[in-house]
């Protein structure tokens, strides 16, 4: 579904993203785990066409993020860390804008916005002011932008960035509840996440894969917690 070969893009003298290579199966969660500034942002930010690489290629449902980029567009939604709403919106008339932007048919719509808003629990607060709505209803409107158009993947960037714990637990089951109708992506430097969500576990350091495997096998090989094996990781440790 994802296919990702010597990923690169550098600002400057600086190496966001140092030739990274992965893929991601059909309805697959995976997780790209680091530390702040190990490159997770930028790589999203390549995948869904908001920034060229200066090296190397991807591929998404088959189609080029250089040649076809909206072709992948149209197969995606994007949850940015900080989602794009407009709060002067209120809920549903929002996500039928949405629809209209993302070329949704017309006598689809309606039945779009229902869906997303029972999938993401908006559903009791439809006709409030997004200006108005907890910040963990805000992600959830986010979340709805991003799935109203019923995307084949997800690319969401610390999807639950800012959030109290109950609001925390609430995200987390809804984007486990997606998958294998949705393939996801997510980033985030908070390892319970992985644990909480994702069947496999991409960890990124300054900019390069260090490890790439389920949370449970990368236990079994180097043994400790979790997050030993990521302290280890990110302290210059190989890739497995």
């Amino acid at each position: 579904m994802i296919q990702v070969q010597n990923l690169t893009k550098k600002f400057g003298d600086r190496t966001a993203v140092d030739g990274i290579s992965f893929h991601v199966k059909k309805g697959e969660i995976v997780g790209l785990l680091g530390p702040n500034g190990a490159g997770k942002t930028t790589t999203m930010r390549m995948l869904t066409c908001f920034l060229p690489p200066d090296e190397g290629e991807a591929t998404l449902c088959g189609h080029s993020i250089l040649e076809n980029p909206f072709e992948v567009k149209n197969n995606l939604g994007y949850l940015p860390e900080y989602p794009p709403i407009y709060e002067e919106y209120l809920v549903e008339p929002y996500l039928h804008f949405i629809c209209q932007i993302k070329n949704v048919a017309k006598k689809q719509r309606k039945q779009a916005v229902d869906l997303v808003l029972e999938k993401c629990g908006l559903t009791s607060v439809r006709k409030r002011l997004i200006a108005n709505l907890s910040r963990g209803y805000k992600q959830r409107v986010g979340l709805a932008q991003a799935l109203v158009h019923d995307p084949r993947i997800l690319i969401l960037d610390e999807p639950t960035l800012g959030l109290d714990p109950n609001q925390i637990r609430e995200i987390r089951a809804l984007i486990k509840g997606l998958a294998g109708d949705h393939t996801v992506v997510l980033s985030t430097h908070i390892l319970p996440e992985v644990s909480a969500t994702c069947d496999r576990v991409i960890v990124i350091h300054e900019g390069k894969i260090v490890a790439s495997d389920t949370h449970e096998n990368l236990l079994k090989t180097h043994g400790g917690s979790l997050e030993d094996i990521f302290a280890k990781l990110t302290a210059g440790g190989n890739a497995p």
